[in-house]
Formats: C-alpha cells, structure tokens, sequence
C-alpha cells in the first residue's frame, strides 16, 4: 500500500471530480491499517490541497506541457509539496512519490525528472512562481481580487491566515462544567490550553490532539467547536421558556450550543435538508445528553415541516461560500468558483424570506454565514432590510472581528478565530 498513490487518488477526486476533501478523506482513511499512514495521507492532501495554487504554477513552469493524467499530475504536486514543505527526507520523497506510479511505468522517467529538477532549480523556481498572484498568495486570482475589493485594509492578513493551519478550539460544556475546572482536566492530562478572551465557553489547545484524548469528550464535557462558531448562541439572548429554531442545522455544534446554552427553553427545532448529514446531529445531541426536535426540511419550503407555531429566535446558519473557514478546509480554494457566489446569495436570499413568517412578534432573527465575502453578508442583509420596514436591525455590540454597514464581520485569523458574519434582527 503506496500512502502517496491513496493521497493522489484522494486530491484527484477534489480536484477533477469536485468531491469535497473531507468526505473523499473519510472513504479513503478507514483503508489503512496503520494510525500514522492515515495520519500521513491526511496530511498530504490537506498540505497540498492549502498550497495547490503554487504548487501547480511551478509544475507548470517544470513541465514544457501539462501532464494529461491526473493521478500523475497529482503525484507530481504531491513531490513537490513534500520537497517544499515537508520533513520527508528528500530522497524518501522523490523515490516513494516515483514508485507510486504503480503499472504506469512510463510515468516514471517524468515523475523523477520534475522533482529532481526542482532539487536542482528551487531558488529560481520559487522566485519565477513569486511574479504570479495566485501562486504568491496561494489563492484563485478571482478570490483574492474580491477579497482585495471587499477588504482593501485586511484582505492581505486573510489571505496569510488562510494558508495557516489552524487551532484547536474547543466549546465546554458549561452546563456540565466551569471551564476553569475543565482546563484544569487538560493540565492533569497533559494537553496545554488556554481560556479565550472573546467568549465564555471557549478554550484554545495550543497543540491539536485527537477528539478521544479530551478528558470527558465521550461523555460530553465538551465540544470541538471554532470561537467565531460560538459566539452565535449568546447573540440570541436566549431565555427560558423561547421556542427555538435552528435551520440549516447540521452537524449540530449551534443547536447542541443553544442548549448548553440556556436551561429551560421550551423547545429547540433543528431543521436540514440533509437526512445523512442530520445524523450527525443526532450523534451530537446524545453524546452530549441533550434532546431537540430534528426533522428533515428545506428551509425554503417551510410549510413541508412547520407545525404552524412560531419561534421567539431563529439562528439562519446559511449555506453560503464558505471562504471564512479556508484554513480549516483548503479544498474551498479547489472548488469554489466566482460563479458560485450570485447562486449562493439567491439561496441566502430565499432562506431569509422563508424564515421570517416562522419569526413571532418581538423575536429575534440571527443570520450567520461562514463567508467573508459582501454580497453574501452585509449586502444580503441591507437587501432584506429595504424590503422588510417590519424588520429592524439590533446592534451586535462586540470588540470583536470588523463593523460593517449591517452585522459584524470577523475575518480569518481575527483574535485566533474563523471567518464569520453575524446580523441580529428584530420584528417588530
């Protein structure tokens, strides 16, 4: 079993087939026997999936034309990454990288080529690739000029913290626990944490360990959960006895959050269109001890699965571009396209005016996105503003992430912290 063929593979299935990394990852991994082979593979495509913007520039510049298969063409990037990047000896790297060629004998001669090369030219090669936009920043050209258009003052710092790997954060339960005692249980354990400043339940890893190494995380002391995603449950101002709706829901960390959050709500309803990916929340919900009305829906299509009785808060978790979590998902850089946005925020939009006849008198509305792009943030909001004199916008009064014209935008990297947008509204 060759790692560098099953990671070639992997990336060749995100990169022309446009499956998403993790779900490509998830079928791939339970194939190796061994805990630190997945562990390599894991990486490996995650490493190349951050720097494929200038990994395949300078393949580019290696290569007098473009290699036709794509499970060499991989393979070649995935030599250079490790050439680059990587503590892989390099001569483990260009041997084991040629040998993963497996009963395609011919690819060999140019595989070692390419990467001896590089060995020989890396200086010149790096510098050549640094007069390219998109390989200097490791970013499509059409995502660092929006970026650069919405963010002039910030869209350098997001960019570098999109190449950067991320922390470990962590949501405690605090209905179970404080977190002073629970980062108390990480000192005994070894693992070194610290609280975070901007919200209550956050703790920071200083270095990522694996989910079943979390004192308590079985029994549900806590959650794997980024701050930015966190700070979504405290902006509801959430008191006993709201109903609660939680739509595009899934895998879960808000719903299970809007209960840890607050005891004695009257009901919290997670509703999403996916059936598989709401069995995560499930998972979620009893590995916490925690109970919620989970239906299967389409956010659009409300009168399919609401009962008819209003909400006192509704979280619109947005599908959206995903472009504030590209550090925790690389693979957004492979397969987001600028066409992609216009139909996003057309969803966003259709979502939001679905909503908001679920939304009683007097409640509240939170929309959040992952997205640190405009069109599907602030401009989505002003746009339902302007049709909704009914509707109001409450401040979101925070010290952290960017005011914007309506909500307030966090930018990758912003106080340790995801991409994400929040705008609180109220009916009137």
């Amino acid at each position: 079993m060759n790692t560098r063929a099953i990671a070639a593979s992997v990336l060749v299935q995100v990169a022309a087939g446009g499956e998403f990394l993790t779900s490509a990852l998830n079928a791939a991994l339970p194939q190796i026997p061994k805990d630190n082979d997945r562990a390599f593979v894991q990486a490996l495509c995650y490493g190349v999936a951050r720097w494929y913007w200038r990994l395949d520039r300078i393949l580019a510049i290696l290569t007098h034309k473009p290699i036709k298969d794509a499970e060499i063409r991989m393979l070649a990037l995935l030599g250079l990454y490790q050439l680059k990047y990587t503590r892989v000896k390099p001569h483990a790297a260009v041997a084991e990288t040629v040998a993963a060629v497996g009963p395609k004998v011919w690819a060999k001669p140019l595989l070692n080529g390419v990467l001896r090369s590089y060995q020989r030219e890396q200086d010149r090669l790096e510098a050549e690739a640094d007069t390219d936009e998109s390989a200097a920043l490791a970013h499509p050209g059409w995502l660092i000029r929006q970026l650069r258009k919405d963010w002039p003052a910030h869209y350098a710092d997001t960019l570098h913290h999109n190449n950067a790997a991320p922390p470990l954060a962590l949501r405690v339960n605090l209905a179970r626990d404080s977190r002073e005692a629970y980062l108390q249980r990480l000192a005994e354990a070894g693992i070194a944490a610290a609280a975070s400043a901007i919200c209550a339940s956050a703790v920071i890893v200083e270095t990522p360990v694996p989910v079943e190494n979390l004192p308590g995380f079985a029994e549900g002391a806590v959650s794997v959960q980024d701050v930015a995603a966190q700070l979504a449950a405290p902006l509801l101002d959430l008191a006993a006895g709201q109903r609660v709706l939680d739509v595009c829901a899934a895998p879960g960390g808000k719903t299970a959050h809007l209960l840890e959050a607050c005891h004695g709500l009257a009901e919290v309803v997670a509703v999403d269109i996916s059936s598989e990916r709401l069995a995560r929340v499930h998972g979620n919900l009893q590995r916490l001890g925690l109970a919620a009305t989970v239906l299967v829906g389409d956010a659009t299509r409300p009168e399919s699965w609401w009962d008819g009785r209003p909400f006192d808060r509704i979280l619109v978790d947005a599908p959206c571009s995903a472009t504030g979590v590209i550090r925790r998902h690389p693979d957004i850089k492979l397969l987001r396209r600028a066409d992609d946005i216009a139909d996003l925020a057309a969803a966003q939009a259709r979502i939001l005016e679905a909503m908001w006849p679920l939304l009683a008198p007097g409640g509240r509305l939170l929309y959040a996105t992952c997205s640190v792009l405009k069109r599907e943030n602030e401009q989505r909001v002003a746009a339902f503003l302007d049709a909704h004199p009914e509707a109001r916008e409450r401040p979101v009064a925070a010290d952290w992430g960017v005011p914007a014209r309506h909500g307030r935008q966090i930018l990758a990297g912003q106080n340790g912290m995801d991409g994400f947008y929040y705008a609180l509204l109220e009916k009137a």
